[in-house]
């Protein structure tokens, strides 16, 4: 079976430490996804693409520092994607082994978390959910700008922790749902 990411109740978070005290959160906006499922409804694929320049972290500043060449560099890589390459399931825990490519380099990562089998929503659709957090070193897809402080340490922590929450509808139910409609277009 096809899935269709539902953007409208789904989350792409990070985490990354500031000044080494404390923790800066943000989302991007703007993303789209697609999966697959076995017959049993195991999930066996997943897909998902990101609008780069549609970070927030609920301050501008730190926005447009970070859809610039220091690090997301959005002029020449407005698209980040993840691609699973294995998916290991056992019940509702799931582990994503896949490709995540950031600013042209493609790394691999894990992530690991709980897969909501298909159901039926209340009308008549079926759904299903993925939440699924992981660790990254920001500086093995170049996103190294730093700037170290005078007590010791930097700006900028090199770890990044990661969590997508999403939920996705069979593809044909996605597409009858959503024709026509101005929030799918604004979508990645």
């Amino acid at each position: 079976m096809q899935w269709t990411l539902d953007t409208t109740h789904s989350e792409v978070e990070f985490a990354v430490k500031h000044l080494m005290i404390s923790t800066v959160k943000g989302r991007f906006r703007t993303f789209k996804g697609s999966g697959t499922t076995d017959a049993a409804g195991r999930l066996t694929a997943v897909r998902m693409e990101i609008d780069a320049a549609s970070v927030d972290t609920n301050v501008p500043q730190r926005d447009d520092h970070l859809r610039s060449a220091d690090f997301f560099d959005v002029g020449n890589h407005p698209v980040i994607t993840f691609e699973s390459t294995r998916i290991e399931q056992d019940g509702s825990d799931v582990t994503l082994d896949g490709i995540l490519t950031i600013r042209g380099v493609a790394k691999p990562v894990t992530l690991v978390g709980e897969y909501t089998a298909p159901t039926k929503d209340p009308w008549g659709n079926q759904r299903a959910a993925l939440s699924v957090s992981g660790k990254i070193n920001r500086k093995d897809w170049g996103l190294v700008w730093n700037m170290a402080l005078e007590a010791g340490g930097v700006v900028v922590g090199e770890e990044v922790k990661l969590h997508v929450e999403v939920e996705a509808v069979m593809a044909e139910e996605a597409d009858a749902a959503t024709a026509g409609s101005d929030l799918a277009s604004s979508r990645v």
